[in-house]
This record gives C-alpha cells, sequence and structure tokens, in this order.
C-alpha cells in the first residue's frame, strides 16, 4: 500500500473508540446534514473488536492520535451464496480538504493486501446511492454491484 507522500498509516487500537464514533459522525453528517447520528456510537460499540482492523491516516512525523485526517474500519462478513468469509469495509473516510490525493485508493489498496493475506476471495462494502464520489472510486478500482439493499419508509 502506497500514501501519497506526507501522510503515513497508523494501526488503530481499543483506545480509538471514541475517535472512531466521531469520524463516523462525520462521515454521516456530511452525507446526511441535519440529521441525528447519536446512535453510530452503538454501531461501533457492537462491532469494535480486535478481529476489526482500524487504520488512520495521518500527516507524517505527527504525533500519534494528534489529528488523523483518515480512516479505514474493517470487518468480516459472510458471502450468502458461496458461504466464504471475506472484509467488509464499515468506514473508509478521508477529511475533504486531503481528498482527490490518492488517499482513498491506497485505503482501498490496504484492504485487498489484508484480505489477500488471509485467502480472502472478495471485499464488500455499503455505499449510499448519493454519495456519488465514493461510487465513481469503488467503480473505477473494479468494484461491481452485487445486491441492491432496499428501503421502504414507513408512516408513524
Amino acid at each position: 500500500m502506497n500514501l501519497p507522500s506526507g501522510y503515513q498509516l497508523r494501526p488503530g487500537s481499543g483506545l480509538d473508540r471514541a475517535l472512531l464514533v466521531k469520524f463516523m459522525q462525520r462521515t454521516y453528517q456530511e452525507l446526511f446534514p441535519g440529521h441525528d447520528v447519536a446512535h453510530l456510537a452503538q454501531t461501533v460499540e457492537q462491532y469494535f473488536s480486535t478481529e476489526a482492523p482500524l487504520f488512520w491516516v495521518e500527516l507524517s512525523g505527527a504525533p500519534p492520535r494528534s489529528n488523523p485526517l483518515g480512516c479505514l474500519w474493517m470487518g468480516t462478513a459472510i458471502d450468502q451464496i458461496q458461504g466464504d468469509r471475506y472484509p467488509y469495509i464499515f468506514l473508509l473516510y478521508v477529511h475533504p480538504d486531503h481528498r482527490h490525493q490518492g488517499i482513498g485508493t491506497a485505503l482501498m489498496q490496504k484492504v485487498e493486501d489484508w484480505a489477500k493475506e488471509r485467502g480472502d476471495r472478495q471485499v464488500g462494502l455499503q455505499v449510499f446511492v448519493q454519495n456519488q464520489a465514493a461510487l465513481r472510486l469503488y467503480e473505477k478500482l473494479g468494484y461491481q454491484p452485487q445486491s441492491i439493499f432496499m428501503v421502504k419508509p414507513l408512516p408513524r
């Protein structure tokens, strides 16, 4: 994995739970301004573990945890057709000031490298349809839709 010059990758730890919640909330607030995203802390609580690798992108030479500008959080899912396990990307986030420099592509390469090391045959993720920049990145990297997640709002 090759991050652009001036950036470094740091593995996360159990100490990063609150920071991970903050980054998840940033992601959703960008896509859904004005929505309450406090519930995302429950997602982190449920899925954050040593089995779910976490990585931070920081400026080279910055003290650890000083001001991360990117995040990659992965878990493991099971292919419902073949029964194989595979890495599932819970979160990929790059601060808007650092986008379009290759950081997202490098983080996606990190996922693929991790998957290959484990002997996995695919990588999965979910992306919101309104996140066109992410959709373009994933399609450019060879990701293709496998299923469609559908939602029907119910009256209250």
